[in-house]
C-alpha cells in the first residue's frame, strides 16, 4: 500500500507541476502578445506620422510654384531664387580650383589621407577611419564629390548590368545615415568589388548622424568600381530635403569652415545620379517604386540634372506626354517602406510587370530595437534571397519589455507633440461634440474628434490610456489630452494660435527661409520675413491676422537691424513636457 500510495502522490505531483507549466505558459503567451500588440501600435503611431510628413511634402512643393509665381513678381530683383530652384546652379561657372585652392590640409591633420585615383586600399582606408570616429578632411570630401559629379555626368538615366550564376548583386535600400548598419552589412556580406558588386537605392542621407561618412565610403567606392557599386537617387538625395531632416545641419556642424562649400557642390552631385538600374534587362531597381502611369521611355529621355529637388519638379520636356503603351518591365525593387514585423516586405499585384518587392536597410529606423534592416542577393534565374539584421547595442540586449517601453515612450511623446500643434482645433472639435459643456466625451467622440483633426489613421481607442484621464462611466475629460504639454512662447502676449501654426509648420518654414537665404547666412530681411509668411498664410489657407505675425516679428528682431535670424526665430518654438524626468524638459524640435 505504501507503494501505491506514494505513486499516486507522484502522478499528483506530476500533474499539478505540469498545470503550473501550462498556467505559466499560456500567462506568458498573453503577456508576449500584449507586448507585441503594444509594439505595433507604436510603430504605427511612427509610420503614420511620417506619412503625415511626406504628404505635407506635396503641400510644400505646391507652394514653391505658388511662391515663384507671386514672391518673384514682388521682388524682381531677386532672380536667383528662380535661378537656384529650376535651372543650374549659381555656382556652375566656378572650377574645381576655386573650391580647393585655398583649403590646405595641415600637418596636423591626422585623419585619412586620400590617393588620386582612388584604389581599393582607400575604401579600406575610409572604412577604418571612419570606425575611429574620424572626420574626413574637407579638401577630401570636396576632391570626392568633383571627382564623383564627373564620372556620373557620363551616365545615362538608367544603369545596366548583368549578373550569372557565379556573379550575384547585393541591393540594398534606405540607409538614412546610420553607418553601423553599412559596416553590418559589409561585414556580412563583404566590400564592393568586380566580384561582388551592389545597388545601393537611394536615401543614403538624412535623419541619421552619419550621413557624410555613408556618401563619402558609397563615392569613394563608386569611383573604384564604377561598373559594379550602382547609386540611385532617393528623395532624399535632395538639398530642400536635407534641410528639413538633418544632413544640412550635420555638414555645417562637422565642417564650420567649408561647410557651404561642400553644399553648393552635393547640390549639383544629387542632380546626375542615376534614376534606377536595370538588372539583366529583367529587374528595375529605383527609389520609391513605380505606377500604372509609369512610362520608362520619358524617364530615359528627361534631363536628370534639372531636376534639382523633389519638391520643384521641372518643367516637362516639349511633347513629352505619358504614353498609352508602356515600357514593360519585369519585377521591380524599391526602397522607401518599412513593416512593423521586420526590414523587408512583398507585394504582387494583378498587373503583368508589377511584382514590388520593399526593401529597407536601416535597422532600429524609429528607435533602438525598433525594427531589423535587410538587404537582398540575387542573380540571372533564381529566386530573390533576403539577409535580415539589426544592430545591436547595450539597449537591445536589454529584455523585450523594457524595448517596447523605450519604443512606447518616443512614440507616445512624439504623437503628443503633434496633438499640442493642434490644440486649438482639437478643443473646437472637442466642444463642438461637447453639447451639454460638462467637458466630457464619450469614448467614440473623443475619438472621432481626434481622427478629423490629426487624419493619422490610428486606433485612438487602444492609445486613449496613455493619452486622456477616463471616468469610472468611461467618458474622457478631453481637455486632459494636453495636460502634461505645451508649446513655450517666447513672446508673452501672442496668441495660442500663432504660437501652435509656426510650431506645426516649422519644418516647412525653415526650408523656404533656407531658400530665400541664398548666402546661408541663417539672416533674411524684415521685408522678405513678412512678404513670405503672407504667401505663406495664402498658400496654406492660415487664418492669422497679419498684425499678430508682425508683432511678433519685430519682437524676434532683437538688435533692431532689420533683419531676423530666420533658425533662432523656429528654436523658439518648441514643446516642454512636464513630467520629464530631465532637469530641463523641452523638446526642440525646430
Amino acid at each position: 500500500m505504501g507503494c501505491g500510495t506514494s505513486s499516486s502522490a507522484k502522478d499528483r505531483k506530476s500533474e499539478n507541476a505540469l498545470k503550473a507549466a501550462l498556467v505559466i505558459q499560456n500567462w506568458y503567451r498573453g503577456y508576449s502578445a500584449r507586448l507585441k500588440a503594444r509594439q505595433r501600435y507604436a510603430l504605427t503611431i511612427f509610420q503614420s506620422i511620417e506619412y503625415a510628413d511626406e504628404q505635407g511634402q506635396l503641400q510644400l512643393s505646391n507652394f514653391f510654384s505658388f511662391m515663384l509665381e507671386n514672391y518673384t513678381h514682388v521682388h524682381e530683383k531677386d532672380r536667383e531664387l528662380v535661378t537656384r530652384l529650376f535651372s543650374g546652379s549659381i555656382q556652375d561657372k566656378k572650377d574645381r580650383q576655386d573650391y580647393l585652392g585655398l583649403i590646405d590640409v595641415p600637418d596636423s591633420y591626422s585623419g585619412p589621407r586620400l590617393q588620386f585615383p582612388l584604389t581599393f586600399t582607400d575604401i579600406d582606408l575610409l572604412i577604418e577611419a571612419f570606425k575611429q570616429q574620424q572626420i574626413l578632411h574637407a579638401y577630401y570630401v570636396l576632391e570626392v564629390l568633383f571627382e564623383t559629379k564627373k564620372v556620373l555626368q557620363q551616365m545615362p538615366n538608367f544603369t545596366h548590368t548583368k549578373t550569372s550564376p557565379s556573379k550575384e548583386i547585393t541591393i540594398c535600400g534606405d540607409l538614412h545615415g546610420k553607418l553601423d548598419d553599412l559596416f553590418l552589412i559589409f561585414y556580412k556580406n563583404g566590400l564592393p568589388s568586380v566580384s561582388n558588386p551592389y545597388v545601393f537605392n537611394g536615401d543614403f542621407v538624412d535623419r541619421g548622424k552619419n550621413s557624410m561618412e555613408i556618401l563619402m565610403i558609397l563615392f569613394v567606392s563608386f569611383l573604384v568600381y564604377p561598373n559594379d557599386l550602382h547609386l540611385n537617387r532617393g528623395n532624399h538625395e535632395d538639398f530642400m530635403m536635407n534641410m528639413r531632416y538633418g544632413f544640412t545641419k550635420e555638414i555645417l556642424h562637422k565642417y564650420k569652415l567649408h561647410g557651404k562649400k561642400i553644399l553648393q557642390i552635393l547640390e549639383d552631385v544629387y542632380t546626375w545620379l542615376p534614376i534606377g538600374t536595370i538588372i539583366d534587362n529583367e529587374v528595375l531597381v529605383i527609389h520609391g517604386g513605380i505606377s500604372e502611369s509609369t512610362d520608362l521611355n520619358l524617364l530615359h529621355r528627361i534631363e536628370r540634372n534639372k531636376m534639382k529637388s523633389v519638391l520643384m519638379p521641372p518643367i516637362p520636356l516639349d511633347g513629352d506626354r505619358v504614353s498609352e503603351k508602356k515600357n514593360k518591365v519585369g519585377p521591380t525593387i524599391t526602397a522607401q517602406g518599412i513593416r512593423a514585423d521586420g526590414s523587408a516586405s512583398e507585394q504582387l499585384t494583378k498587373h503583368e510587370w508589377e511584382q514590388v518587392i520593399t526593401v529597407f536597410s536601416a535597422s532600429n529606423y524609429y528607435e533602438e530595437g525598433s525594427n531589423r534592416g535587410a538587404y537582398i542577393r540575387m542573380s540571372s534565374g533564381t529566386t530573390p534571397r533576403f539577409f535580415q539584421y539589426q544592430v545591436t547595442r547595450a539597449t537591445c540586449l536589454r529584455p523585450l519589455y523594457q524595448r517596447v517601453n523605450a519604443i512606447e515612450s518616443s512614440a507616445i511623446r512624439m504623437l503628443k507633440e503633434r496633438m499640442i500643434s493642434r490644440k486649438t482645433d482639437l478643443i473646437r472639435a472637442f466642444q463642438l461634440q461637447d453639447r451639454n459643456k460638462s467637458g466630457k466625451l464619450s469614448m467614440g467622440q473623443w475619438a472621432f474628434s481626434m481622427e478629423n483633426v490629426l487624419g493619422l489613421n490610428l486606433p485612438w481607442r487602444s492609445l486613449s490610456s496613455h493619452l486622456v484621464t477616463t471616468d469610472k462611466d468611461g467618458n474622457i475629460d478631453y481637455m486632459s489630452t494636453f495636460q502634461d504639454l505645451h508649446i513655450q512662447k517666447p513672446v508673452k502676449e501672442v496668441q495660442s494660435s500663432l504660437i501652435e501654426t509656426v510650431y506645426r509648420y516649422r519644418s516647412d518654414l525653415q526650408i523656404i527661409f533656407n531658400i530665400i537665404d541664398s548666402d546661408h547666412s541663417g539672416l533674411i530681411s524684415m521685408e522678405e520675413f513678412r512678404s513670405m509668411w503672407k504667401l505663406f498664410k495664402s498658400h496654406y489657407s492660415v487664418h492669422i491676422d497679419d498684425s499678430q505675425f508682425d508683432e511678433l516679428a519685430e519682437r524676434m528682431d532683437l538688435n533692431k537691424d532689420g533683419s531676423i535670424d530666420f533658425n533662432e526665430f523656429l528654436k523658439a518654438f518648441y514643446v516642454v513636457h512636464k513630467f520629464d524626468k530631465l532637469s530641463k524638459s523641452d523638446t526642440k524640435l525646430a
